[in-house]
C-alpha cells in the first residue's frame, strides 16, 4: 500500500478511529525508531577539563589523597 493510499483510508475513518491510528503510529515509531541517547550526542569531558576540579588545588593537605584519608580515618575511628 502506498503512502497516498494509506492517507486516503485514514481520512475516510471517523475522527475517533483517526486518533487511534495516530496513537498507533506514535507507538510504532517509539518502538522501532531509535532516538539518539543523550550520551551519543554529548561529548564526554575528562574530569580534568571540569572547572570544579580546581577548588582544592591550593590545599597542601590533599596532595596525597590516600594519606589524607588514612589520617582522617585514624582521627575518627581510633580511640
Amino acid at each position: 500500500m502506498s503512502e497516498k493510499e494509506l492517507i486516503k483510508k485514514i481520512r475516510k475513518l471517523p475522527s475517533e478511529a483517526q486518533q487511534e491510528a495516530a496513537d498507533f503510529v506514535e507507538f510504532l515509531s517509539q518502538k522501532y525508531i531509535r532516538k539518539p541517547e543523550k550520551t551519543d550526542t554529548i561529548k564526554k569531558k575528562s574530569i580534568l577539563d571540569n572547572s570544579f576540579r580546581g577548588i582544592w588545588k591550593d590545599r597542601v593537605d590533599l596532595q596525597d589523597s590516600t594519606k589524607w584519608v588514612r589520617e582522617l580515618r585514624k582521627s575518627r575511628w581510633v580511640n
